[in-house]
């Protein structure tokens, strides 16, 4: 995260920049990276009759991303970031800390941005700000034997799912022209996420999941 904020920094100090015309108004932007999702979580407890303290971690992961963006003006654009699915893994927390592998789930969190661009069109490198809207919709939900021993000891197989939920997001980032058509893009997004989490022995868990997505990509403008 710091290491993203700093290069945003350095290429906020260049925005003044000036090179061929890029990213003005009526232009199609796209861009495909790589973008690292680490969620920042909160977890409640899995409700009774569990043992008290019973939490939830939740790990990152890395995949492909895609984006398709356009210019309304100079400096006032739109962008439809997706991507493959991220599969998370579940781990224990609180009272089960260091229990291990909870479960998976796969989440696809399609992301639309308002985004004002910084500088003129001109610019070699320019930063820019945005608010969007984010749907994570979840998907594959498995659980582990370690769950089930958990929650259901020496029961049937646990099973989860999760809810899929509306959120909003926002987003800094800066592009860096390398040439007359393709540019260079780091991004860092926020989103505020929290979700419930569904157990088949009627148990639920609330969970604040707040992810930090990371991105650097390379894109294309016609």
């Amino acid at each position: 995260m710091n290491s993203a904020i700093k290069l945003l920094a350095v290429a906020a100090a260049l925005g003044a920049a000036s090179g061929a015309s890029a990213q003005s108004q009526g232009e199609w932007l796209a861009k495909v990276g790589v973008n690292r999702i680490s969620p920042d979580v909160t977890s409640g407890d899995v409700t009774a009759p569990s043992k008290p303290g019973v939490k939830a971690e939740v790990g990152s992961d890395t995949k492909p991303i895609f984006s398709v963006g356009y210019m309304f003006t100079d400096h006032i654009g739109t962008e439809l970031m997706l991507g493959a699915p991220y599969k998370h893994t579940l781990y224990g927390a609180g009272t089960i800390q260091g229990t291990g592998k909870l479960g998976t789930a796969e989440a696809l969190p399609p992301t639309i941005f308002a985004q004002y661009r910084f500088c003129e069109p001109n610019a070699i490198v320019r930063p820019y700000a945005g608010i969007g809207y984010t749907y994570a919709y979840f998907r594959k939900e498995t659980g582990s034997a370690q769950l089930t021993a958990i929650l259901n000891t020496g029961g049937a197989p646990v099973t989860y799912s999760l809810d899929s939920k509306s959120a909003g997001s926002v987003v800094l980032g800066a592009t860096a022209k390398l040439s007359e058509r393709f540019y260079a893009d780091l991004n860092v997004v926020k989103t505020k996420l929290k979700t419930r989490a569904h157990f088949s022995t009627g148990q639920t868990l609330d969970i604040k999941l707040d992810p930090l997505a990371v991105s650097l990509s390379v894109g294309y403008r016609f």
